[in-house]
């Protein structure tokens, strides 16, 4: 693989541009007024695929949004890499926070990107990492460099749960089958500190509503009488901590895997600056659990918040009435051995007992997924840290990520294959928010990582 760095160079500017295209689709699969544009992402992928040197690519019909599968076999005999990654993106908003329009992508410099950074949705998360494995088979087939098997697992439906993925892979295990599952959906802690994420959050995500009289009321004439659901909510949320930040549900750290202390004391081994993590915020100070490192927090210990919260007049002016009912959006992130039904159970349990008389309370469970661990003894894992040790020049560190991949402990499940995690992005692109990025430098250095990860993983599994 001596050419991979001059095959990057030569075709350097249309790997930007194509991804570049990529990103103007607004692939949103939470709001059905972009179904459209999710459908005609997936041909775009499809064609991707195709150009790249899969022999075989379809659109795979599923009960919601189709699931893009390509394959290249060379010889049944060799190890098979299945690429997982997704074509849809979150949602926008608030648009008025974007510096430059979500769907019109532009390339900017900034402090930790002087080559440039693509700013659009869906840049890193994971329009961007999903297609360094395309670049990166194209480079494979185009060079001879494909060293076994590949085929690649593209879905519509991740940013709104996976609903349909469960169903196509039961329905698919034989077309399928592998050696070994490849994502690229995580980050690295820094760009010279390059990290394989060994460990996910699982996660519950719950909806409630708490609903008062029959309609709003003039809180004049019915103010102190009338339990106001707003008020009410608010209350009930502000139970869920106790003053050290642990979480209030009975029951609910049960199951939670304690790490051990050597195992905390590799972790804070980790590169970190407390003060650099918060200028990057625009905080004067971190808040969490108590006895826990921000590290800690943010990784190996579960977590409750509430992600969005409405009730009652939010328009212009004044309007002064009791709402009859308010929401929230809540989610929790779990650790090992904690099961998210058994979570959601727990939740909606105590949820609904601290609710006082004079108002109705629902608990609506939306979507959820297990915890994963991966281990560092595994072929999978020997492989991506020989890959970064050959690009970066240094071994790369294990890392647990706070996130949530839920599929992860679907594919151990259903098709009992170990899952890598070779993320690129950084904790600074902004996924999820405004103003979301992808350096180019990354996208590249992932382009010319991957390949190495089937080079190794070959030779280690003969």
């Amino acid at each position: 693989m001596e050419n991979i760095k001059s095959y990057i160079d030569t075709h350097r500017d249309r790997f930007i541009s194509e991804l570049i295209e990529l990103l103007k689709m607004p692939s949103v699969s939470a709001d059905p007024a972009f179904s459209q544009d999710v459908l005609n992402t997936a041909d775009a992928v499809k064609n991707a695929l195709e150009r790249a040197g899969c022999d075989h690519v379809e659109i795979c019909e599923t009960p919601g949004y189709p699931i893009v599968y390509g394959e290249k076999i060379i010889d049944k005999t060799l190890p098979t890499v299945l690429v997982y990654g997704h074509y849809d993106v979150q949602p926008p908003d608030p648009i008025d926070l974007w510096e430059s329009p979500p769907f019109e992508p532009i390339i900017k410099e900034t402090e930790l990107h002087p080559e440039g950074a693509i700013f659009a949705r869906g840049a890193c998360d994971d329009k961007g990492q999903m297609y360094m494995h395309v670049k990166a088979l194209e480079y494979m087939t185009q060079t001879g460099n494909l060293p076994c098997n590949v085929k690649f697992m593209i879905e519509g439906e991740e940013e709104v749960g996976s609903e349909s993925l469960e169903w196509f892979i039961i329905n698919s295990r034989e077309k399928l089958s592998n050696d070994v599952i490849l994502i690229s959906d995580t980050g690295m802690i820094a760009k010279d500190v390059p990290s394989i994420t060994t460990g996910l959050r699982g996660l519950s995500y719950v909806e409630v509503e708490v609903i008062g009289p029959n309609r709003d009321l003039h809180s004049g004439l019915y103010g102190g009488a009338v339990a106001n659901p707003i008020n009410v909510l608010n209350k009930m949320i502000a139970t869920l901590h106790d003053e050290n930040n642990h979480i209030t549900i009975p029951g609910f750290y049960d199951k939670v895997d304690e790490l051990s202390v050597e195992e905390r004391a590799e972790m804070e081994k980790a590169p970190f600056s407390l003060e650099d993590y918060k200028k990057a915020l625009a905080i004067n100070d971190v808040y969490g659990e108590k006895d826990y490192t921000t590290n800690e927090r943010s990784s190996i210990r579960p977590t409750l918040d509430v992600n969005g919260i409405w009730g009652g007049y939010i328009g212009e002016g004044a309007k002064t009435i009791i709402a009859s009912k308010a929401s929230a959006k809540i989610s929790m992130r779990l650790v090992p051995h904690q099961d998210w039904r058994e979570i959601t159970d727990l939740f909606q349990a105590y949820f609904e007992s601290l609710a006082p008389a004079g108002v109705k309370v629902i608990v609506k469970p939306h979507h959820g997924g297990h915890p994963y661990v991966t281990p560092i003894d595994s072929t999978g894992y020997q492989a991506a840290s020989r890959a970064y040790e050959e690009t970066f020049g240094k071994t790369p560190i294990p890392q647990r990520s706070g996130g949530s991949i839920p599929i992860v402990s679907l594919f151990e499940k259903e098709l009992k294959s170990k899952t890598i995690l070779m993320g690129f992005g950084l904790n600074s692109d902004a996924i999820h928010s405004p103003n979301e990025h992808y350096g180019i430098w990354n996208y590249l250095k992932g382009i010319e990582t991957i390949p190495y990860f089937y080079k190794y993983f070959t030779e280690l599994s003969r």
